[in-house]
């Protein structure tokens, strides 16, 4: 799922790390979430959002990510 996490940190100006120990992961959850191999929890989700001051449905790109897959069913 793609996110705009690794955006929102480096607007933020936090490494991995310091963005790791704000929601309680490894640095290596936030480093997954950013190259889209990871999709968080809601709860990660939501404490992402906090930290960044946006909504979750923006964080995770939800309507973006709605129309892909709504299109991969229209080509089956």
């Amino acid at each position: 799922m793609k996110t705009r996490v690794k955006e929102l940190r480096a607007a933020a100006g936090l490494t991995q790390q310091q963005l790791a120990e704000q929601v309680h992961v490894s640095s290596r959850t936030i480093i997954s979430i950013e190259k889209g191999q990871y999709s968080p929890s809601l709860m990660l989700a939501y404490r992402l959002a906090l930290v960044f001051g946006v909504t979750v449905e923006d964080l995770c790109c939800l309507q973006e990510n709605k129309e892909l897959e709504d299109k991969q069913y229209e080509d089956l």
